[in-house]
């Protein structure tokens, strides 16, 4: 992805039509497949000053995707009044320096920490031990499994990377998957099994923490179904996910 930046310079007596014409020119931004997200920003203490940020998929399909397509015709027709007063417009690359901040709080804080998980596995796998579809999976399951999946899913939902540290993270996880043929019979009752233990075990049940939970674990069980077919080749190296509350963008490998 690259990052385009475009800063404008706009008289206060124009900034009312202007910031209309970008919201008309954003429904093209919109239907552009280029596009990932866009933003108009105005500066608080130079109410002139007016940044664009347009997040691309990437500057070649800026330039040669969106700038050929139908879509930046429209786009231009309502922008053009204004070009004379861009300041500067450049494309930036993400460096590996990212990341939020402590206002909004982690999903594993949310959650109640690691006791919470903790609970919530212990529940889940004695559900598990005694499920006519689920527990010959697990015939074989240590005694410690329930305390490493509450470590997994802490470290997924921003709490302490524990699971790395002392599991071997994601090649570890990983290796619990493959050649396992888990069906989608048994990634259904994973998924039903652990959110009824969610019930129980009385992890938060507001609609925010409980659509990001479940995204997650929608999300996991489905690679993990695809990992664990025979003959599949996922990679054997990647970071433990980091889940948050916002929504997924599709995968494009």
């Amino acid at each position: 992805m690259t990052v385009e930046y475009i800063r404008y310079r706009v008289p206060d007596d124009r900034s009312v039509e202007f910031e209309a014409a970008y919201a008309r020119a954003a429904v093209q931004l919109a239907r552009s497949p280029q596009c990932v997200e866009y933003e108009l920003t105005r500066c608080e203490e130079e109410a002139a000053s007016y940044i664009l940020r347009i997040v691309w998929t990437s500057t070649r399909d800026h330039l040669e995707g969106f700038r050929a397509g139908e879509e930046f015709t429209a786009f231009f027709a309502e922008i053009r009044p204004y070009v004379e007063m861009i300041e500067e417009m450049r494309h930036y690359a993400p460096t590996a320096v990212h990341g939020t901040g402590g206002s909004v709080p982690s999903l594993y804080t949310w959650a109640g920490g690691a006791k919470a998980l903790g609970r919530l596995t212990e529940a889940f796998y004695a559900h598990v031990r005694v499920d006519e579809i689920l527990a010959p999976v697990f015939a074989g399951m240590s005694p410690d499994h329930p305390a490493h999946v509450a470590l997994w899913l802490g470290e997924v939902f921003g709490g302490p990377a524990r699971y790395t540290d002392e599991h071997g993270g994601y090649p570890a996880m990983l290796a619990h998957h493959l050649d396992k043929a888990i069906t989608e019979q048994q990634r259904r009752r994973w998924v039903s099994l652990l959110l009824d233990a969610a019930d129980e075990t009385g992890l938060p049940d507001d609609p925010e923490f409980r659509s990001a939970f479940v995204a997650y674990v929608e999300w996991g069980t489905r690679i993990a179904l695809t990992n664990s077919q025979p003959g599949a080749t996922p990679p054997r190296r990647a970071p433990v996910p980091r889940w948050g509350w916002g929504v997924a963008p599709p995968y494009q490998p």
